[in-house]
């Protein structure tokens, strides 16, 4: 089993998701509705009726499986968004991969890349995973400046990648390794170390990516 720890920097908290947060998840995912469905997954073959308290099952029930773990982002303490650690490997591997979102009224207040650090370092320091890797439409600018800020390495794109808003979507590709972070993810980002143009994405997968837009 994977232990859900808090984790915090300031005024970002990240806790362990709880079944009895369905309720404030439900509303918040409702009044946040134009701003999260562009990048929403979705299933290929069916609409599937959305239930919180089992989405929340089912995010712990992989964290007991030592796959995955689940969070919570507060703001000041108010619930503000989720962070989702998944397919976390072991071993030769040693690699996991992380997604997230915030409510609108959180963006550009620098919690989102704070929320990815410490989950980064949590995962390289304290777990002991080699990898992390975050995949990101190309369309989602609020996600690349996150993965930017950090010093996310680009690292390719993906056709057709995962099914969102209805859809088979490419992703751009970004990922770090702890020998690339000695310091930790947060610290690096602190002292303003992140090296430049590591995240920077060539204009030809730019422009393929544009392509596999008009094609969808």
């Amino acid at each position: 089993m994977s232990t859900i720890p808090t984790l915090r920097s300031g005024a970002t908290v990240l806790r362990p998701i709880r079944v009895r947060d369905a309720r404030i998840l439900e509303r918040e995912l409702v009044d946040n509705r134009s701003w999260l469905r562009p990048w929403e997954a979705t299933s290929p073959n069916q609409n599937v009726a959305w239930d919180t308290k089992g989405s929340i099952r089912g995010l712990l029930q992989q964290a007991r499986a030592g796959s995955g773990l689940p969070f919570v982002i507060e703001h000041e303490g108010a619930f503000a968004g989720q962070l989702n650690v998944s397919q976390m490997t072991y071993g030769s591997l040693a690699s996991s991969t992380l997604g997230y979102w915030v409510a609108e009224r959180f963006a550009g207040k620098g919690l989102t890349p704070t929320a990815v650090a410490l989950a980064t370092d949590h995962l390289f320091f304290s777990v002991g995973l080699h990898r992390m890797e975050i995949c990101i439409r190309p369309e989602n600018a609020p996600s690349l400046r996150v993965v930017e800020k950090l010093g996310f390495r680009y690292e390719g794109l993906r056709r057709r990648y995962i099914h969102i808003d209805g859809d088979w979507r490419d992703h751009f590709c970004f990922a770090l390794t702890v020998e690339e972070v000695p310091v930790g993810v947060l610290q690096r980002w602190k002292q303003g170390r992140v090296p430049e143009h590591v995240s920077q994405i060539p204009e030809v997968d730019r422009i393929a990516a544009r392509r596999g837009l008009r094609l969808t």
